[in-house]
């Protein structure tokens, strides 16, 4: 692809050394020609040269004017809400990552700041709930867990017309498969833990801002509260993207394969994946997204939670862990892992029920990956005879 090469070439061979690969620049300081004159860094937390590569790297990828790493992706969700102030309210997706929902409610909400969550499927739903106070819309799309697909055009028009800041959550398809600002976005984020790492080796987060006014605020709060990205983070981060092109393609390859195999099982009630015809924004997903993603979700018939646990139990190849998005293939319970902290009537609510299964689909081979789900179902399928 075109862009693989341009993305490729934007990383800069070091020009003291000739080192293709970008060097780790371990410092705290640097020294200065003089008081204030030095040669564009001066102390790391506010900037270093290896952050600054996966900076440039991240904002070219989204199409955006800055990029700002930072050490987790709940402290570049921490920093977007920074710009709001007390009395603010914001829109958000109801299927919310329970990380932002845990945040929402139990960091900001005392401070002031209201949040309502709200079923995006039908854009026009956010129209009742935009007051004076609305500053923010807060948008994943496909969500966590249940692949919720947001039309991001629609939102964008909707948000520029009521005056919000529109901020879209990009980790589950990365750059390489949507890109939000060319849709309206005026804030893009990622747990960069995810795909842009793809190893399952780092934690860090990326915000990405359409214009430069806007990333000199959030770069501002992040030098201002201090939680930057390592050097040596930033260049594990600088190596995944080398590769993100031909991982995420993979993974969506697999996990549309996976999601069909598990579409004729009669042990599962629901199979929640984009690529899927008959999922529900199939078409708006297939219009925004050059594929469809390497997460999937599904739960079994009468939601029975202890077939699930049952299910994960036997899977040998799928290992049962939080995060995804990294080149192994990982399961996980939401309700009792990454969703546990969402009261379950809202969690329910929003679609995810007890026993739904979400799978980071990997890099191993399709036949594999489906002869490992097809071993487990049928154990269930020998226990449920033998119960009865």
């Amino acid at each position: 692809m075109k862009e693989t090469s341009s993305i490729l070439h934007a990383i800069p061979v070091d020009p003291l050394t000739g080192a293709v690969s970008v060097p780790i620049y371990q410092t705290s300081t640097f020294v200065q020609d003089a008081p204030g004159v030095n040669k564009g860094f001066d102390y790391a937390r506010t900037n270093n040269p290896t952050r600054q590569v996966f900076e440039n790297l991240i904002a070219q990828l989204e199409g955006g004017a800055k990029g700002i790493a930072f050490a987790s992706g709940l402290a570049a969700i921490d920093a977007v809400l920074k710009l709001l102030e007390a009395g603010d309210e914001i829109i958000a997706i109801d299927d919310i990552y329970g990380g932002a929902f845990r945040q929402f409610t139990h960091v900001y909400q005392k401070f002031g700041i209201k949040v309502h969550y709200v079923d995006v499927s039908i854009p026009e739903n956010i129209i009742d709930y935009i007051t004076p106070k609305t500053k923010l819309l807060w948008i994943e799309t496909p969500t966590n867990p249940t692949l919720k697909i947001a039309d991001l055009k629609t939102l964008g028009s909707i948000a520029q017309s009521f005056n919000l800041l529109f901020c879209v959550d990009n980790t589950f398809a990365s750059p390489v498969l949507q890109k939000p600002l060319s849709l309206g976005a005026d804030i893009v984020i990622h747990s960069a833990t995810k795909y842009l790492g793809g190893h399952s080796d780092l934690i860090a987060g990326a915000v990405v801002t359409k214009t430069d006014e806007l990333g000199d605020k959030i770069k501002f709060i992040q030098n201002a509260s201090g939680a930057i990205l390592s050097p040596f983070d930033s260049w594990l981060l600088i190596r995944g993207i080398e590769t993100l092109h031909l991982r995420v393609f993979k993974h969506a390859e697999n996990a549309l394969k996976v999601a069909q195999f598990l579409n004729q099982s009669e042990l599962i009630r629901n199979v929640y994946y984009p690529g899927l015809p008959n999922h529900l924004g199939h078409q708006i997903a297939a219009s925004q997204m050059l594929a469809f993603g390497g997460v999937l979700s599904f739960d079994f018939h009468d939601d029975d939670k202890e077939l699930a646990l049952a299910f994960l139990k036997h899977l040998k190849l799928f290992k049962l862990a939080e995060s995804l998005g990294g080149a192994k293939s990982l399961c996980c319970l939401p309700s009792e892992m990454t969703h546990k902290s969402i009261p379950r009537e809202k969690r329910l609510s929003s679609g995810v029920s007890d026993s739904l299964v979400r799978l980071s689909v990997g890099l191993e081979d399709a036949a594999d990956l489906t002869e490992d789900i097809q071993r487990a179902l049928n154990k269930l399928k020998i226990n449920t005879i033998q119960h009865d």
